[in-house]
């Protein structure tokens, strides 16, 4: 096997990635290379639940924001992007959900032929190994490990028993087809593990000698001959170097890197390739367009005394709760800090629940969102369905150059309208009876905020993304398509998009275990395969 050509080049070692590579790696009779920007793992925080607190605050992240905000008052946010092997699942909080059935009904409603639920059911127990559950929904003996969380604390419950008060149940699967209520999320975990696809599919496919992988590796374009990616370009020691595709080069750089490296290439609208000074290779409108995003509004409680894992941000607590975890995996250490949420209706016309919560064991988790002086909890709230659509394009020639990143958040008026509902459903949750012995009293964002425009200028300060950027490289038949539902670009022979891009509408949930799904079903269709058979 030459070390400059393979069968299969992978650009993006995020959860897509590792999927893809260590999937077509099974063929012996194929070569895989797997191309990551970032570098390895290794680094104990990646692997301790709790260690999810210190990833959104720029721990291997590509460090962009977006651009200002026009319906947010000019705000500019903070953007988590994954930049370290596995991606997303090496730094997300870990919750394992998959959105509604509806959602993918609705893609093969759309023209993506192959997408709907029961043709991805297959896919998403094929790669979990569930510790709960072992049904017609859910599988065991997969790559990914998927548990019950490790150290939920008394307070959940409370939220339980207050949403009850609400009106709203309890959920015991919030991975099902239908979730509808609140309860404990599972986790991508295993032993109070984080279970990332670089550890679940990566790490055990290292030693086939088919398959390579290069860390700390960006690709500066998609080498296109004759209309066919023939393979990619990189800069290494200093010169500029091309590694051939004998078969096909996948990107799975997810949806602001994929969009940008194909921009990058010549490939996507040409008055804007044009307008930073690169040559159009194919004039593909949709590319980098349809960016959709959940975002989050929060409810912040200070609590009655140490009910959340707060004081485990001071130092001495801190150590002591590293010990604990090192010696008996159990703790606040072992807590994702976000086991706890449930999904439900703001619009009570809604065919499904349009609205989630994560219940955060504590204030200021996340990058921007305040910290209270004494122990606190975090109710997160976001709008599933957002009409709203914005864009990835670029900001300058240099392949380096961090994108622009516009999600363009509530551009439509009823997406602020539903974000406003949400935020008021879970004030009143927090106000409930069964929290009270646990609930001192709102503080972010306060009792003085009343109306829809305090709620917006709220939102103004605090909004955050939910981490969930999708449709960027969307799937379909229209104009504006990208890619075929087979992933295949339109227009160019031997390329394919394969990550949380090429969703045509965003899942209503987490998005990770979606991606290792649309992975799976991917390896399946390049190397020509059917679904696998659902148990009976």
């Amino acid at each position: 096997m030459s070390a400059r050509n393979f069968d299969y080049v992978i650009v993006g070692g995020g959860s897509a990635g590792c999927v893809l590579a260590a999937r077509l790696s099974e063929d012996k009779d194929v070569s895989v290379l797997l191309v990551e920007a970032g570098g390895n793992d290794r680094h104990p925080l990646f692997h301790i639940p709790a260690g999810f607190a210190k990833m959104t605050k720029g721990i291997a992240s590509w460090g962009w924001s977006t651009v200002p905000q026009r319906h947010l008052d000019g705000r500019v946010l903070w953007y988590t992007q994954a930049k370290v092997i596995g991606g997303g699942s090496t730094i997300n909080a870990q919750v394992y959900t998959r959105g509604h059935s509806l959602d993918y009904d609705g893609w093969a409603q759309a023209g993506c032929t192959g997408w709907s639920f029961r043709e991805v059911l297959p896919y998403f127990r094929k790669a979990e190994d569930n510790d709960t559950f072992d049904n017609e929904w859910h599988g065991k003996g997969g790559p990914l490990s998927v548990s019950r969380p490790g150290a939920p604390l008394p307070i959940s419950e409370a939220f339980f028993k207050a949403a009850g008060e609400m009106g709203i149940p309890f959920c015991a699967d919030l991975a099902g087809p239908d979730p509808q209520g609140v309860g404990y999320y599972q986790v991508s975990q295993k032993r109070r593990r984080r279970s990332s696809a670089a550890r679940g599919y990566l790490k055990p496919a290292l030693d086939r000698p088919n398959l390579s992988v290069m860390l700390s590796q960006s690709v500066l374009r998609v080498v296109v001959e004759k209309g066919r990616a023939i393979g990619i370009e990189i800069a290494r020691d200093g010169a500029v170097d091309i590694i051939r595709a004998g078969r096909e080069v996948i990107l799975t750089a997810g949806a602001i890197g994929s969009p940008k490296l194909l921009l990058q290439s010549g490939i996507g609208p040409a008055a804007h390739i044009e307008s930073v000074g690169l040559r159009v290779v194919h004039d593909l409108p949709g590319v980098g367009s349809n960016l959709q995003d959940h975002l989050d509004l929060c409810v912040i409680c200070e609590c009655t005394g140490d009910h959340t894992y707060d004081k485990y941000s001071k130092p001495h607590w801190a150590a002591f709760a590293g010990l604990r975890y090192t010696l008996f995996r159990d703790g606040p250490a072992a807590s994702s800090l976000f086991e706890t949420g449930g999904f439900w209706f703001v619009d009570r016309n809604a065919q499904s629940p349009d609205i989630q919560f994560h219940l955060g064991m504590g204030s200021g988790i996340e990058a921007g969102i305040a910290k209270l002086a004494n122990a606190g909890v975090t109710l997160n709230t976001a709008y599933l369905r957002p009409r709203s659509r914005g864009t990835v394009r670029l900001s300058a020639k240099d392949p380096y150059a961090a994108p622009l990143i516009d999600p363009n958040y509530w551009d439509d008026p009823y997406d602020r309208q539903m974000s406003i509902e949400g935020l008021r459903l879970a004030r009143e949750i927090m106000r409930q009876k069964s929290l009270v012995p646990y609930v001192l009293a709102e503080r972010v964002p306060g009792p003085s905020c009343v109306n829809d425009d305090e709620f917006a200028q709220y939102a103004y300060r605090s909004a955050k993304t939910d981490h969930h950027p999708a449709g960027t490289c969307a799937m379909g038949t229209g104009t504006l398509a990208v890619v075929s539902p087979d992933l295949k670009l339109r227009g160019i022979d031997g390329l394919r998009v394969c990550d949380a891009s090429i969703m045509p509408f965003l899942v209503s949930s987490n998005t990770n275990a979606p991606v290792i799904m649309i992975a799976e079903k991917a390896a399946d269709m390049i190397r020509d395969r059917s679904a696998p058979m659902l148990s009976p």
